[in-house]
């Protein structure tokens, strides 16, 4: 199965008092990841945020099986879901990378709409031609292109 992948280092700030990754950046690290994902392979779409797009996050989650640390480096890991009218979900694993392999630290989800400003108001959008094209190198196996 393809998927983009995102490289990060945990920095200090990013930690808590205990010590380990403060649960919430697992989320700031899937926007990271969708944002990168746009600027890697769908730019055109930057444009479009400027002109009144909006990638409206509406769902997302987290689950967490073991802890990171400052200094860990972590590969976060985004698949397409499912596409449809103005919805985008994205699956996102996150990989613990380390001199003794991979381990999976949690795995996340999220739901996006495609939205437009118009005169004050929200308004959703299809999905932006090239975001679509791009989304669907990394779609899951099972997802059928006529999802798309």
């Amino acid at each position: 199965m393809t998927y983009y992948a995102y490289r990060h280092m945990v920095s200090f700030e990013e930690t808590n008092l205990v010590g380990n990754v403060y649960f919430a950046n697992y989320v700031l690290w899937q926007g990271k990841c969708r944002e990168q994902f746009i600027a890697d392979h769908a730019p055109e779409v930057l444009d479009d945020l400027r002109s009144g797009l909006a990638l409206a996050t509406v769902r997302c989650s987290c689950d967490y099986f073991i802890e990171l640390y400052a200094f860990d480096r972590v590969e976060i890991r985004m698949r397409l879901e499912a596409a449809s009218q103005n919805r985008i979900g994205m699956n996102f694993e996150y990989w613990r990378l380390g001199e003794d392999g991979e381990a999976l630290a949690a795995r996340g989800y999220q739901q996006v709409a495609c939205m437009r400003r118009q005169d004050g108001q929200m308004a959703p959008t299809p999905i932006p031609g090239p975001l679509r094209e791009a989304l669907r190198a990394y779609q899951a196996d099972e997802l059928s292109q006529s999802a798309m």
